[in-house]
């Protein structure tokens, strides 16, 4: 017989509160044509961005998911001494250790919270969810703050026709915390290693290490080029429309609901033709509200759920207790669904 004695956590996890934070600069499309051969029209009919925000030297990652966070914890109606535990998702903190979550966990004023870092791209918000919802149930914390927050902008670059017009910065936080009912469903999650090629940094840190300067690339100017994310849209753009919109279904059956039951759709904000094409796939009513954040925040990877889920509240588009299927998926290639009742 163990020794060891039984977890005591709540029955159930549910998101308590959301809040986001998006930089103060708004770049339009027409910023990007300055590098790039396209044009306005090309890069909304492609992607359906609009505008992004990009963060200017004082909104560090740190310092977005700070605001963002501060929102959140409120929304709750807890303090932030009552966080036990901060996740944060983000490939854009550029120090390699400490996790950034030790300094926003601090800063917040909890009262020692566990804190660290998560890498899963677009589906890190997801995973940090299902992270949540485990220790809540596990007993190890009452309420966890997970947060999504991006500069890509940092590592975007400018002149590559496919990608430069996609990223955007900013920061999603929820709070999760007990539940005495069901409120986050089943995570269906996962990866597929063998297509990690289609999404990745151009150059690996260790490339700048060895000092041989011939071997990194340049930019148009001559000057080396900082590590970017790039991709092979097609190939991407496939694996989500047709893999995901399975991913999806199954996350609905493992909830136990169906389409007709939804209220609210909140996929990654990676491409609207994307979201159009999941939403035709999976045959969603027409009552249900489709979050098409990207039109104006653009791709910001991990923060992107988490930051339509909180605008969608704001202009009532959604309501407090909706029944919302939110899916990621992006580099690894990586993705988790799950269905949650919106706080």
């Amino acid at each position: 017989m163990s020794k060891i004695k039984p977890s005591k956590g709540a029955p159930y996890a549910r998101i308590l509160g959301v809040g986001g934070y998006r930089p103060t600069r708004v770049v339009p499309n027409e910023v990007i044509l300055e590098k790039i051969d396209s044009s306005d029209e090309w890069i909304r009919s492609r992607s359906g961005i609009e505008t992004r925000h990009w963060a200017g030297p004082e909104e560090t990652v740190a310092a977005m998911a700070i605001e963002a966070s501060g929102k959140a914890i409120a929304d709750a109606g807890i303090d932030a001494e009552q966080i036990g535990a901060v996740v944060v998702s983000t490939v854009s903190h550029f120090s390699q250790t400490p996790a950034v979550a030790t300094e926003i966990a601090d800063k917040l004023g909890t009262d020692k919270a566990a804190a660290f870092d998560i890498s899963a791209g677009c589906a890190g918000f997801g995973y940090g969810l299902t992270l949540a919802k485990g220790m809540i149930v596990e007993g190890s914390a009452e309420y966890v703050l997970v947060i999504g927050v991006e500069r890509l902008s940092d590592l975007t670059d400018l002149e590559d026709r496919a990608t430069a017009f996609l990223f955007g910065d900013g920061a999603g936080a929820v709070v999760v915390g007990p539940s005495r009912e069901p409120a986050i469903g089943p995570t269906v999650w996962g990866s597929e290693g063998d297509k990690s090629e289609t999404i990745k940094q151009t150059t690996p840190w260790d490339r700048f290490h060895v000092g041989d300067v011939s071997t990194l690339p340049l930019d148009s100017e001559g000057n080396i080029k900082f590590p970017a994310i790039t991709q092979e849209g097609q190939a991407v753009f496939r694996w989500a429309v047709f893999e995901m919109a399975k991913v999806a279904q199954q996350a609905l059956d493992a909830a136990g609901i169906t389409p007709d039951d939804l209220d609210v759709f909140i996929p990654h904000q990676a491409n609207v033709r994307i979201i159009d094409s999941m939403v035709k796939t999976l045959k969603l009513p027409e009552h249900v509200t489709v979050a098409r954040d990207i039109r104006t925040t653009g791709n910001t990877s991990a923060a992107s759920i988490p930051l339509a889920m909180e605008r969608l509240l704001a202009t009532g588009e959604a309501k407090s207790g909706d029944t919302a299927l939110v899916i990621g998926f992006g580099a690894g290639l990586v993705y988790a669904a799950t269905v949650v009742t919106l706080p």
